[in-house]
């Protein structure tokens, strides 16, 4: 059993226990059909008083199949477990003395919850059934990424809503498939506060050094030509945390102001000095 197993079933387990911590503490109380089969669930329970968990779980089964057919029997194993872990942990905080009623409070912070859940799932390369997992096989075939996938999924089924809920409890549900979208894509990427910057310059032994002296960062040096100048420049990209972007900046306003720069938000950064240590194993 191999640690990424482990790390991956870990991620679709908790992943679709805040799922349904959302879905009860503050889509159904509130009555927001946000998207997907919960918000299907959430109609059902409102006209029928059909439990939540049993319908889930029922109209999740043949869209598992297709999740199965169209994504792979990878996908579809850790699909299998979010499909029944999501309607057992609805079924089990049911009962959860804290709910929300205003749905203000409901879209925002369900729909937050629900995107960090949902995008916890996703990172472990599952799903939790139902529009869920026909969110990957649109994003599969489109190549949108996951919260825009999920955003026109669910679209379809709030704004179906509105036959059974008001049209206030409609917008509302809407604003909430937009926040989780955004928390998705977020909690996919990981979003940090690292900067990626482009510094254009003809003293390139000057910004090396204050790189390496002010900030101990490596940095990539690219030869370039000026389009107006004609002139041969050096392009430097480095990366580094917010605080020390900071600090680089006034120096090079400073000591090389005429440098051309440009600072580019990182959503995320692999490599020596961020995911792994900054160091090789040296003691300083």
């Amino acid at each position: 059993m191999s640690k990424r197993w482990i790390t991956d079933y870990a991620q679709i387990i908790a992943g679709a226990t805040l799922v349904a911590l959302a879905y009860n503490l503050f889509l159904l109380p509130t009555k927001l059909a946000a998207g997907g089969i919960s918000g299907v669930s959430t109609i059902l329970f409102e006209v029928y008083a059909l439990s939540p968990a049993l319908t889930q779980f029922l109209i999740n089964l043949p869209i598992f199949v297709i999740g199965w057919i169209t994504l792979g029997s990878d996908f579809s194993w850790k699909t299998l477990v979010g499909t029944f872990w999501v309607p057992f942990m609805i079924y089990l905080t049911a009962e959860f003395p804290y709910t929300v009623s205003n749905p203000i409070l409901g879209a925002i912070y369900g729909g937050i919850i629900l995107g960090i859940g949902l995008g916890t799932v996703y990172k472990g390369g599952g799903s939790t059934g139902g529009t869920a997992a026909i969110a990957q096989v649109v994003k599969k075939f489109t190549g949108l990424s996951s919260g825009y996938s999920q955003l026109i999924v669910d679209g379809f089924v709030v704004i179906s809503s509105i036959i059974v809920f008001n049209l206030e409890l409609t917008l509302f549900a809407l604003m909430c498939i937009y926040i989780t979208s955004k928390t998705i894509d977020i909690v996919q990427l990981r979003t940090s506060a690292s900067k990626l910057m482009m510094i254009i310059t003809e003293e390139e032994e000057k910004i090396h050094h204050l790189i390496s002296n002010q900030i101990d960062r490596g940095l990539t040096k690219v030869q370039t030509i000026g389009g107006y100048s004609n002139r041969d420049k050096t392009m430097i990209l480095c990366v580094a945390e917010q605080q020390e972007t900071v600090q680089l900046k006034r120096q090079l306003q400073d000591e090389e102001p005429t440098a051309f720069v440009v600072f580019i938000s990182a959503s995320e950064v692999l490599g020596r000095g961020f995911s792994l240590d900054k160091y090789y194993g040296q003691k300083f």
